[in-house]
């Protein structure tokens, strides 16, 4: 359902946020837990989560995954594999050696795969939550083998037009404030209760009410779902 108040959408098998949204993590991250532990208590997984973060670190548009790969290792997740990141990063040319390595497991856990792509432009700056695999390359009509139990993505600009030369041309701004909200709701979906990620130089507006909420979550208290006061 639509809320114009917080610009989120969630359904059943998807959550639509947007970036500027000041609770954007949380949401992503309650969404991502829910699912996790529905699919994990439904499906024959290992334990743990393996986050494959898709993207090259030659593009600012497509770094989006291998950005949030790295914010991801810096925070030493307990419980979380990360393939992809900027130093390492999995993109279309070592993507079957990614999951051909993964499906070597002998009880592989969930994969949630990250990745950038483009949209319309009313669109651009919303993440995108889904159960089921991603379909990487698309943004850039290339064929690539699905893969993930859930995926995320963020639109980082416009598509439909020499789409190389956009992704070349997107806002790093942009893509720092994705890669950190995506990585801080996987860590609180992995049982991280106040998510520790933050890119140097970039300070994130907490709402009051958010700062109840987070407080209220770290110490096992149901937090107040109750709106401003009109």
């Amino acid at each position: 359902m639509w809320n114009p108040f917080s610009r989120v959408i969630e359904e059943k098998s998807k959550c639509r946020v947007h970036v500027d949204d000041s609770q954007a993590w949380y949401r992503i991250g309650e969404y991502l837990r829910r699912h996790i532990s529905e699919m994990q208590s439904a499906c024959d997984v290992g334990p743990g989560l393996i986050v494959l973060c898709i993207g090259t670190d030659r593009s600012t548009g497509d770094c989006l995954g291998p950005l949030t790969g790295s914010l991801l290792d810096q925070g030493c997740t307990p419980g979380i594999d990360i393939m992809g990141t900027l130093n390492e990063p999995v993109h279309a040319t070592n993507l079957k050696d990614a999951i051909a390595e993964i499906e070597m497991l002998d009880r592989r856990p969930l994969v949630i795969a990250v990745d950038a792509c483009l949209g319309r432009s009313e669109n651009v700056g919303y993440i995108n939550v889904c159960r089921g695999p991603l379909k990487p390359g698309t943004g850039v009509n290339k064929v690539l083998p699905e893969v993930g139990d859930m995926h995320i993505t963020g639109i980082v600009n416009v598509g439909g037009y020499m789409e190389y030369l956009v992704l070349q041309n997107t806002r790093l701004s942009l893509v720092m404030r994705m890669a950190t909200s995506i990585a801080k709701a996987i860590q609180y979906a992995a049982g991280l209760d106040r998510p520790s990620i933050q890119i140097e130089g970039m300070q994130e507006k907490t709402s009051p009410l958010l700062a109840r909420r987070e407080s209220a979550v770290a110490d096992g208290t149901p937090p107040s779902t109750a709106g401003p006061r009109l």
